[in-house]
């Protein structure tokens, strides 16, 4: 249990160290906020792309062969983005190889502790594996500020590898649960199928950033065809008494198909939420990376404190009416912190607001691994906890995108407003946007030299007005998505799955 929970602890720190940095990494590598934005986006894509494949390669492989071939992908990706020179292999350790690594551990991870345990043991062991990764997310922040205000960002990745190094050293001590399948088994039509829909959709997805209505609607309709191909391809594939890569009749169980979209929802409001107000300290207030993660810590140690809490109130009254509440101090969170984000706000002053917004959302995040498998057979475990964490992962890359993208669009309709309130300028709009754009996407690492008009102080002031709209418009689309998370946790079941005799080691 412990060597499992180390290993979603390195998973769930390196989401959310790296957002406090990315001031010095743009810096540093000589980068724009689009382009970490789609470092973060194609981590979570590549992962989120292969689960449904990594899931079904247990059943050939055995989940702790997979586990480890995960860490050690992971390992050799977190060594490249560590050295990386330029945005290039920064771009092929962190969302390339450590993406895949991902993917390879993280339905092994749910599976081992799912099959291990069984009835409300699942439950807490599943909820100990998310509090670990809840103490990951809110020492995240300010531990990466720590490391790239004293040292550098690199040695975030370096610390990790000390963590990967205890998994690999004490992975023995996982429970081995050897393949139940061979690899004639394996479904390759159905990986090519899924692999392509989920990558065509999601960069479809990430094209809103770019603002390429077309190729967006293109490359997402694609997706979705492959996707539905998939589905028609696997029902076909079952019915001939075939293996199918994930069986699509599984989706009939409601806690499994709303469960899932529940963990989505919720992954989706974490990553926009961490993303977009890193980006505001970072920008707007220039703060530095240790001063963006205190400022994060009172958010992430509300979701900490919600996965403490949420086993013992799921216990007691149910998973659904565990997280509709939640979801409910989440949007109270929402709306404390909408009018917030302004220039001149301080640590003190999102304190509250950043904590009911962390523990509301951090009670339904903490139930929705454990509510989609309340009534999935054993034997179906492997290839459902693939899909939750296909869910997690989707949300994860949405999440940048969607909510990175809401806050450009937010910025582009206070831009007018912007320029009316400060100075009208010496410039033509398309000139002005065209500078404001390049003063956004380096943070502020600007020469003024580079800019078509020399003052730079007037550019910030007119830009933090343009991020205080956004973020304003950023906190009611949160608001928008938590009510749609509470919509779809109030169908979960109360059913439990009976209980099962719990396997010896």
């Amino acid at each position: 249990m412990i060597v499992v929970a180390a290993a979603a602890f390195v998973s769930a720190l390196d989401a959310t160290f790296m957002n406090v940095s990315m001031s010095q990494v743009v810096a540093d590598l000589n980068t724009d906020v689009a382009t970490i934005q789609k470092m973060v986006t194609f981590y979570t894509l590549i992962t989120a792309s292969l689960l449904l494949v990594s899931a079904k390669l247990q059943d050939i492989a055995g989940k702790r062969k997979l586990f480890l071939l995960g860490m050690i992908v992971y390992a050799a990706g977190d060594l490249t983005a560590a050295v990386s020179p330029n945005a290039t292999v920064l771009f092929i350790g962190w969302s390339v190889l450590e993406g895949i690594g991902s993917a390879l551990m993280s339905p092994a991870m749910i599976s081992i502790v799912a099959e291990t345990y069984s009835g409300t043991q699942r439950t807490r062991a599943l909820a100990i594996v998310s509090t670990i990764a809840g103490v990951a997310v809110a020492v995240g922040p300010l531990f990466g500020g720590v490391v790239t205000t004293m040292l550098s960002w690199r040695y975030g990745f370096y610390f990790e590898l000390i963590i990967i190094a205890f998994v690999l050293a004490f992975c023995r001590k996982i429970t081995d649960f050897p393949g139940t399948a061979k690899l004639k088994d394996l479904d390759i039509i159905g990986c090519v199928l899924s692999v392509a829909g989920l990558l065509l959709f999601m960069l479809g997805v990430l094209q809103l950033s770019d603002k390429n209505t077309l190729l967006c609607v293109a490359l997402m309709a694609a997706g979705i065809a492959f996707l539905l191909a998939f589905c028609i391809f696997e029902l076909r594939r079952s019915k001939a008494g075939r293996m199918p890569l994930f069986d699509i009749r599984l989706l009939k169980d409601l806690n499994l198909r709303n469960g899932t979209l529940v963990r989505l929802t919720t992954s989706l409001i974490m990553g926009g939420a961490m993303f977009t107000v890193s980006v505001f300290l970072l920008s707007v207030l220039k703060m530095t990376a240790f001063e963006t993660g205190l400022t994060l810590v009172p958010m992430t140690m509300g979701m900490m404190a919600a996965s403490i809490v949420a086993p013992k109130l799921a216990a007691k009254i149910g998973h659904r009416y565990s997280m509709i509440p939640g979801f409910a101090i989440g949007m109270a969170g929402c709306l404390i912190l909408r009018n917030r984000f302004t220039p001149d706000i301080t640590i003190t002053s999102l304190l509250p607001g950043m904590f009911v917004f962390g523990f509301g959302l951090g009670l339904p995040m903490s139930l929705s691994i454990d509510a989609p498998l309340l009534t999935i057979p054993r034997q179906a475990k492997n290839s459902c906890s693939g899909l939750v964490s296909t869910g997690q992962s989707l949300g994860l890359s949405m999440g940048t995108s969607v909510i990175g993208t809401v806050l450009t669009l937010g910025a582009v309709g206070g831009l007018r407003q912007a320029i009316n309130t400060y100075t009208p300028l010496e410039l033509s709009e398309e000139a002005f946007r065209a500078n404001a754009e390049m003063y956004m996407q380096k943070m502020g690492h600007v020469d003024p030299l580079t800019l078509t008009i020399r003052d730079q102080e007037a550019y910030q002031k007119i830009i933090n007005t343009i991020y205080q709209d956004a973020m304003s418009v950023v906190m009611l689309v949160l608001l928008g998505l938590m009510v749609a998370g509470a919509a779809l946790a109030f169908t979960i079941k109360q059913k439990k799955a009976k209980t099962e005799p719990t396997p010896k080691n």
